[in-house]
């Protein structure tokens, strides 16, 4: 007989695809719980009390009325481009990532979901 085409040969090894989707199941919505329960905040970029948003926008805004003016300007390009560049990093660099207050039971569940599909796939991937 062929094993190369049974349904449970996952990985290219004769472990179970049961295991494999159930371990997935597991993981996926162990992730999802945990990564559900992180708040993202965010600031922008400020020196000595400055915040460089309005300069930035600044930028924005006469780079726009250069492509405005004329589409084929390389400094309403260059000033657009940059500005909206710098305001994207100024946003991502400044991410605060805060844990949501969770019962301890929940906290273990995620976790336990989480570990235990991330295990169950592992083991799947294994010669029974």
């Amino acid at each position: 007989m062929n094993n190369e085409r049974l349904p449970n040969r996952v990985g290219g090894t004769t472990g179970g695809l049961g295991e494999f989707v159930l371990g997935l199941l597991m993981a996926v919505s162990g992730a999802y719980l945990l990564t559900n329960q992180v708040v993202v905040q965010t600031g922008f970029w400020s020196y000595f009390g400055f915040s460089l948003a309005g300069p930035l926008l600044l930028l924005l805004l006469i780079g726009l009325g250069l492509l405005f003016f004329n589409g084929r300007s390389l400094p309403g390009w260059a000033l657009t481009l940059l500005s909206l560049i710098l305001m994207l990093v100024g946003v991502i660099a400044n991410l605060q990532l805060y844990f949501r207050p969770a019962s301890l039971f929940f906290t273990l569940m995620m976790l336990t979901l989480l570990g235990g599909g991330i295990g169950l796939i592992a083991r799947s991937l294994r010669p029974h």
